[in-house]
């Protein structure tokens, strides 16, 4: 017959939460419903000590906590300042762990990949929500993206700027927060594939195609346009990786023959 399980095996226990993050929701709670509004100071550590019935170095931590999400700022001496959180900050917030992610093995490919998922609908809500303006400012990121060719550096800050002129285009700051912080991430990446020959011709081409459709208010022919775009990157940028890796590896070799 078999023997039950003892429960104590099969339930996990109850943790309590800290009292820091006990506070920290209850002021995140009052912020949302207008007791806190954005640019009102936070009463004292003292009267917040009261309120809560907890010690300073929990509603210190509980402070410091608001302040990583963006929704207190902190200033030596002063009163904590309720702030109003913003997409940039959001995703600032990722960072760190992103950065660290790309050093993982195959993770530099899952962010091209999730690059490629973003930049694609990118372009598709850009030729819908084209105005005559932004229309024009993504042509002048294009035409200093040209101007730039056969310097690599320059090359590389305009065709950014265009991604971000298209990103600018959905009128959704979230994109434009998601694209810089992609951009800040895969540096190492885009460096990799600018050095690679005859790439800048290939991009500028892409761009030409990109900018074409969006022009033409065709959504299916943009996304398609960058779909296109970034597979060519994502190759070039795997070919490079191995060229790199194959001239370094006898170089290595060589090293450990001389030990």
């Amino acid at each position: 017959m078999q023997q039950p399980v003892p429960l104590s095996t099969t339930i996990e226990r109850i943790r309590r939460p800290k009292l820091s993050d006990q506070v920290a929701l209850r002021i995140e709670a009052l912020m949302v419903d207008g007791s806190f509004p954005p640019g009102s100071l936070l009463p004292p550590e003292r009267e917040l000590m009261q309120l809560f019935g907890i010690g300073r170095p929990s509603i210190r931590e509980a402070l410091f906590a608001l302040n990583r999400m963006g929704l207190v700022a902190i200033s030596s001496g002063e009163r904590a300042r309720v702030t109003a959180p913003t997409p940039d900050r959001l995703i600032t917030e990722l960072s760190g762990a992103a950065r660290y992610f790309l050093t993982q093995p195959g993770a530099p490919a899952h962010f091209q990949e999730a690059r490629a998922l973003f930049e694609v609908g990118v372009a598709r809500l850009a030729a819908v929500r084209r105005t005559p303006e932004e229309l024009a400012r993504l042509e002048q990121a294009l035409r200093l993206n040209d101007a730039a060719r056969g310097d690599a550096a320059r090359f590389g800050r305009t065709d950014v700027g265009f991604h971000y002129a298209l990103a600018a285009m959905t009128g959704n700051p979230i994109f434009t927060a998601v694209h810089d912080a992609l951009a800040e991430w895969l540096t190492a990446q885009r460096t990799i594939a600018l050095r690679a020959e005859r790439v800048e011709a290939a991009a500028f081409a892409a761009h030409e195609r990109i900018f074409n459709a969006v022009q033409a208010g065709d959504p299916d022919g943009a996304g398609a346009a960058m779909a296109q775009h970034l597979a060519e990157i994502g190759q070039i940028i795997r070919q490079e990786t191995d060229r790199q890796q194959t001239i370094a590896a006898p170089k290595q070799a060589d090293g450990d023959d001389r030990k």
